[in-house]
């Protein structure tokens, strides 16, 4: 499975590309697309080939829910971390050799 984020088109020369990863240029090859590309463009590239074009609000949208999912994993990440810390500062200390024992009281 390949997963592709799209790059924005910033120029094209001939079947090649120059597109941008926010912030990073890179070279795509026009080659295998049918339809014709223009500046603002964006594609989604497997191996140095655009194998999708997107409309610009496709691609910013796309990129939006990224940046979405980037966020909630992040969230999750630092949640769980926190959650596991709490618990080894809140739990009890280990009993020292099972000597120590519960009373539980039944009411009759």
């Amino acid at each position: 499975m390949c997963l592709a984020a799209p790059a924005r088109v910033i120029s094209i020369s001939g079947n090649t590309a120059t597109v941008d990863y926010g912030g990073v240029e890179t070279m795509a090859r026009l080659d295998t697309l049918p339809e014709e590309i223009s500046v603002g463009d964006y594609l989604l590239i497997h191996t140095g080939f655009a194998i999708r074009r997107l409309s610009p609000e496709d691609g910013e949208e796309t990129l939006r829910l990224f940046d979405e999912l980037a966020v909630s994993l992040e969230l999750e990440r630092f949640s769980t971390e926190e959650n596991a810390e709490e618990a080894s500062t809140s739990a009890p200390p280990a009993s020292g050799g099972g000597t120590e024992r519960s009373e539980i009281a039944f009411d009759d």
